[in-house]
């Protein structure tokens, strides 16, 4: 079982992905056959997070965007910000970062910050009165075998190509003090989301179609 440290140094490094894919396919292999008791977890940005390791500051998780990604309908909206710093190698298809200016601006606002506030598998999405408005900085486009960074408190979106799937593995460390956030409607309201956690069967056919992508690369 490779660490947080260990993938971390792998990725960093990036002179040897063969070992990284490796590694995701015993995962992925262990939870098809029940070995590894986690459950995936359909994203309300559209993806699959299967949790490899939550159990500290420092998460391990495999992301997985579908060919065909379900219509989604998120209370806020796409654009959000991490409370912890991201690194991900792609493992299949590809990535693109929409990179997010955000400045506050009281006279003409056009979105409300929000806080999410995670607690098992309920988001509370918390009006702030934090009133900003939002412009694409830059767009990054990562294929299989590139790895990527998002710093903790950057806004940005993440999308696939259509039609083509993509897998990530990627690596969460928390900073102190941090909070997700995510941009909404100025007349928006507090209000909770919940995510839809798959059941053991599913997980494992999950986890299944994730190892076939991984296996092609």
């Amino acid at each position: 079982m490779m660490t947080y440290t260990d993938l971390e140094r792998e990725i960093d490094r990036g002179t040897r992905p063969e070992l990284l894919r490796r590694w995701v396919l015993d995962v992925l292999t262990d939870v098809a056959e029940g070995r590894r008791p986690l459950r995936a977890v359909r994203h309300p940005l559209g993806f699959t997070c299967l949790p490899v390791d939550r159990t500290g500051p420092d998460g391990i998780c495999v992301h997985a965007w579908p060919a065909e990604p379900p219509e989604i309908s998120p209370t806020t909206s796409t654009m959000h910000a991490h409370s912890w710093d991201l690194l991900s190698h792609v493992l299949h298809g590809r990535v693109h970062n929409e990179l997010i200016e955000v400045t506050d601006e009281a006279a003409d606002p056009a979105w409300r910050v929000y806080e999410v506030r995670s607690r098992d598998d309920v988001d509370e999405m918390a009006a702030t009165d934090r009133l900003v408005t939002a412009a694409t900085a830059t767009v990054e486009t990562h294929s299989a075998g590139d790895s990527y960074a998002l710093r903790a408190g950057g806004f940005h979106t993440s999308e696939v190509d259509p039609g083509q799937p993509a897998v990530t593995v990627a690596l969460g460390r928390t900073t102190p003090g941090g909070c997700d956030l995510s941009l909404g409607a100025l007349d928006g309201r507090s209000h909770r989301v919940r995510r839809d956690r798959c059941g053991a069967a599913e997980t494992a056919r999950v986890a299944r179609e994730i190892a076939r992508l991984v296996a092609r690369g």
